[in-house]
């Protein structure tokens, strides 16, 4: 049997004794769950490229969750290079609900052909009030990918 990777984090305090700010953090908004879903994804699909993980089975049983949620969030790996980058610097979410899912991308997930899967992502973009993904390119062009 394998031992079980560990990880030793640490954690360091302020000067004024809190361990973040959560005036400041509050300000900054949060990553879209989309985002953080595109970046586990990658992460996991390159886990069981390396042999870490033998299958998705095992990656389920260890993070507790089903084998079906973990084939959703893999099929994001099938996404065109370009839906990709666009997901992992969705905007920050400062308030409410988020409006794009996972649901929202697992049929563009299905098809094979990245140029339907670009029609389909531009379709859903204008359907969602989502940035034009043209405007997000744009925005990452000037501003970097810093976040």
């Amino acid at each position: 049997m394998k031992a079980s990777p560990t990880r030793e984090w640490t954690f360091r305090r302020p000067h004024r004794g809190r361990l973040c700010n959560v005036e400041a953090s509050a300000q900054a908004g949060r990553v879209a769950r989309l985002a953080r879903l595109m970046a586990l994804a990658i992460r996991l699909e390159g886990l069981i490229r390396q042999g870490a993980l033998r299958d998705q089975a095992e990656l389920a049983r260890l993070g507790q969750v089903s084998r079906a949620r973990i084939s959703q969030i893999l099929n994001l790996v099938h996404l065109a290079p370009d839906i990709q980058e666009h997901l992992l610097f969705l905007p920050l979410v400062h308030h409410g609900r988020e409006r794009l899912h996972l649901a929202d991308l697992q049929p563009l997930c299905r098809l094979g052909d990245w140029q339907d899967q670009r029609r389909r992502w531009r379709r859903l973009c204008e359907r969602l009030p989502l940035k034009d993904p043209q405007a997000i390119q744009k925005e990452l062009e000037v501003a970097g990918p810093a976040r």
